[in-house]
């Protein structure tokens, strides 16, 4: 039986294959909303988080939401830096 889960976001890259994430996060920064995911086979085969995807919430004039890559390395990093502070207890996180 397959258990059904809320926390599942499903997204089509360029190829037209859909991945499975587990939604970790949703971020309110700079006036902006972000999602962070977590891909679902490494979350299945590793128990340390190795890499998230963080993307930007962006809102079509018909109210749909869009999932956008983040561009700015300066805006990546302070939007996983606010994720590392809001999940220290429930992460373990590597120092670089």
């Amino acid at each position: 039986m397959t258990e059904e889960r809320d926390d599942l976001v499903v997204l089509v890259d360029e190829n037209g294959e859909e991945n499975e994430f587990e939604h970790l996060d949703t971020i309110d920064y700079n006036g902006n909303e972000y999602v962070v995911l977590l891909p679902i086979e490494q979350s299945e085969e590793e128990k340390d988080m190795e890499e998230v995807v963080i993307l930007r919430i962006d809102q079509s004039a018909d109210g749909e939401d869009s999932f956008v890559t983040v561009e700015d390395d300066e805006e990546l990093d302070a939007v996983f830096e606010e994720f590392k502070m809001r999940m220290e207890e429930e992460f373990e996180f590597d120092e670089e």
